[in-house]
């Protein structure tokens, strides 16, 4: 069973349970960490579709740099303190680490598109909670879900026929 979901007071609206803030928290670094394991690989890609991939990885950094953020907020308007920091995410995230140095474009594609489905698994393993809790947060994930979910597509798409 979840925390009660009444208001504390009127000035201060909604207050997130403990559950419902460390399960933000990890769907939190966890986007914090796609968006900088995107970004070494969107630096690191080589090879044939380079440029096309290139462009696609900023989206994908794009995205979860957005969602990061709207995370992050809404943590904030539950009266939590959302935790960003380089330790955090290092420490924190649960997805599997990309390889170093200069990756060709297969290597990268699949990469990548592991770790927005990675993400999208521990959302989707918190939603119900999340949602028993707080409806608006879960709608705001199911955006995140969507994005994610479509993004990896493009990628695994992208490394047909290499």
């Amino acid at each position: 069973m979840t925390a009660d979901t009444t208001t504390t007071t009127t000035q201060d609206g909604f207050v997130a349970s403990t559950t419902l803030v460390e399960s933000l928290q990890q769907v939190l670094v966890n986007l914090l960490a796609v968006q900088l394991e995107g970004k070494n690989a969107h630096w690191n890609v080589t090879g044939s579709g380079f440029r096309s991939v290139h462009l696609l990885l900023d989206e994908v950094v794009d995205v979860a740099r957005e969602h990061a953020d709207t995370v992050a907020e809404r943590l904030r308007a539950l009266h939590a303190t959302p935790d960003g920091r380089p330790r955090t995410v290092a420490a924190g995230n649960t997805l599997t680490e990309q390889a170093p140095g200069e990756q060709r474009v297969p290597a990268v594609l699949t990469g990548v598109a592991t770790l927005l489905t990675e993400t999208v698994e521990h959302i989707r393993s918190v939603h119900d909670a999340v949602d028993e809790e707080d409806p608006t947060t879960a709608d705001l994930l199911h955006e995140v879900i969507h994005d994610l979910e479509e993004k990896a597509w493009m990628l695994r798409s992208e490394n047909e026929d290499r």
